[in-house]
């Protein structure tokens, strides 16, 4: 069974961080030029909170905040949730749709690893099964 070890060993380890003093205009921004949908506010070497982008639309957008003056510190959420690496990839995925959480930073030896999406579960189970698929498919072709 495949553990977040082995699924960031194929995905990478980067993670996309930012400053508590950070505004929320800069980080979207940030956001935006990566194609992400979340990043971790760092503060100094510990997690502070993570900013996603329903942190945008509930507690900036929602609350009429301006995102040009708001530090993201002020509307991230907190605390982060993370799980180890050792983790399986289906018992991730059971944790965050229990928790309702896309995006679960991953942990190895008390240190940062590197972050996982729910899309990255689903497109890692999508190759699971493909390969099921065509081992299954070869095995029946091989009988004829």
């Amino acid at each position: 069974m495949a553990t977040l070890h082995d699924l960031l060993a194929l995905k990478g380890h980067d993670v996309i961080s930012v400053q508590p003093e950070d505004t929320v205009l800069r980080v979207a921004n940030l956001m935006n030029e990566r194609n992400i949908g979340a990043v971790l506010v760092m503060d100094g070497g510990r997690m502070a909170g993570i900013f996603t982008e329903r942190d945008v639309l509930r507690r900036v957008v929602a609350a009429g905040l301006d995102p040009a003056t708001t530090p993201v510190a002020k509307v991230m959420t907190t605390p982060v949730a993370t799980c180890p690496a050792e983790l399986s990839v289906d018992e991730c995925a059971a944790l965050m749709t229990t928790n309702n959480i896309r995006h679960l930073p991953v942990e190895h030896e008390s240190a940062l690893a590197g972050m996982v999406s729910i899309r990255d579960l689903l497109a890692h189970k999508v190759g699971e099964q493909q390969a099921t698929l065509e081992q299954m498919n070869n095995y029946l072709f091989d009988l004829r």
